[in-house]
């Protein structure tokens, strides 16, 4: 017997924080770049393997830091996997993915990664799967107007402050039967100023096979998204106590905490699965 349990669902989850009172400063790019893209198509019937894994950390200015980050010091930390795995049955997948390690601009990413599948089970055959975005990006406080590009967006002495934080949105497939997946993940973790917001953007829908005829998609599908935030202030006399640096330490003490946690779980036969998260953390969003 068949049945239906029909999810729709979306989240968006945005961080904006206007001013000189907390937000990512995001790392610039080094001189050297680097830009790459892997394209994948797959039709084929039978076993399947196919990851894909990358790694990317930068910081900024100087080398990566080894212990506490420095004044002026930012540091980005991305990960992304992606993985599909089946034992028969036939799977149709097109997958792209582009990587720039270019300084970015507000709406432009240095990955972007976007994937359609459509599987069909034979002979008790299944697919599980997983795809995770991570954005870790922290620096040390630093002055405004060495990192703010346009004159008008801060005072002279402005100090942008100290920050840690860290993002993901993963999804999981399991012992899927039959289904058509396609998600679209983007992360931006470069910048030649801090008026560009740090980025983190997953969006994934699963839906029927058009050529099962069952109008429903079968497996378990889950979504976990992530972020913890550390924030400090800009400081100003309020924070000065006269015996500490007014440029230093008061920069540095948390001033706001922000952990959220968004999980989901699907399974039977699913006739709409959709969830999408943004993230933004910048001086301008």
């Amino acid at each position: 017997m068949k049945f239906g349990y029909i999810a729709t669902i979306a989240l968006v989850a945005l961080v904006a924080i206007v001013g000189f009172a907390a937000a990512d400063r995001l790392p610039n790019a080094t001189p050297e770049n680097q830009v790459f893209s892997i394209d994948t198509v797959i039709d084929a019937t039978g076993a399947v393997d196919d990851k894909s894994t990358m790694s990317w950390v930068i910081a900024g200015p100087g080398a990566i830091p080894t212990g506490i980050l420095k004044a002026g010091q930012t540091i980005s930390d991305v990960t992304y996997k992606d993985a599909i795995l089946t034992n028969g049955g036939k799977l149709a997948e097109n997958k792209n993915f582009d990587f720039s390690s270019k300084n970015q601009e507000s709406g432009l990413y240095n990955i972007e990664s976007q994937k359609v599948l459509t599987y069909a089970s034979t002979e008790g055959a299944h697919l599980v799967g997983e795809e995770e975005y991570t954005l870790s990006v922290a620096g040390n406080y630093d002055t405004g107007e060495d990192n703010i590009r346009c004159v008008f967006s801060t005072n002279n002495g402005g100090i942008l402050p100290a920050f840690c934080n860290i993002v993901s949105a993963k999804s999981s497939l399991v012992n899927v039967n039959s289904a058509q997946v396609s998600t679209k993940g983007q992360i931006r973790a470069v910048a030649d100023s801090a008026d560009v917001p740090a980025g983190l953007n997953y969006q994934i829908a699963v839906t029927p096979d058009a050529n099962s005829g069952s109008g429903f998609a079968e497996g378990t599908v889950k979504t976990v998204f992530a972020g913890s935030i550390m924030e400090a202030r800009d400081g100003g006399d309020s924070n000065y106590d006269g015996t500490e640096a007014p440029y230093g330490a008061t920069w540095n003490k948390t001033s706001a905490t922000n952990s959220w946690k968004d999980n989901t779980e699907v399974t039977g036969g699913i006739k709409t699965m959709q969830k999408a998260f943004a993230y933004q953390s910048g001086f301008r969003v």
